[in-house]
């Protein structure tokens, strides 16, 4: 088992991980009944898309001996209706200026083919920006 999720009332929920007992708390969105404090369930899936991508590139990066720390990834969902749903994800990325050409092509690569993003159902559009800048 990876995770056991609480539903604590008030449309609220704690997700714990079993092997580290790190956890968080979900909230509703306001636009749906919620109080929007926290991250909404699909906020969780649309930044665990920019996580995992990160993350993976992180591997490759070290493979590579290339150091991406301090990059990041802002992350903006998009819902639809009927069915409610997410119909769009938008990360955009930033990384240190000084890798190589041939290194941001692998690296790229790498974070297009992440475990989430090929989980993701193939109607939602994602927009991924890569800012080679910092």
């Amino acid at each position: 088992m990876t995770s056991k999720v609480t539903y604590n009332g008030e449309l609220r929920t704690t997700c714990l991980h079993l092997r580290s007992n790190n956890e968080f708390v979900t909230d509703a969105p306001v636009d749906n009944n919620g109080l929007g404090q926290a991250f909404s369930p699909t906020d969780t899936v649309a930044t665990g898309l920019a996580s995992c991508m990160l993350t993976m590139m992180g591997i490759k990066a070290r493979d590579l001996e290339v150091d991406l720390s301090g990059s990041t990834a802002e992350v903006t969902k998009h819902m639809a209706a009927n069915p409610r749903r997410i119909s769009k994800i938008e990360v955009n990325m930033e990384f240190p200026a000084n890798v190589s050409d041939k290194h941001r092509k692998i690296l790229e690569h790498t974070a297009n083919t992440c475990p989430v993003h090929y989980s993701l159902h193939p109607d939602i559009e994602k927009v991924i920006v890569f800012n080679w800048v910092k």
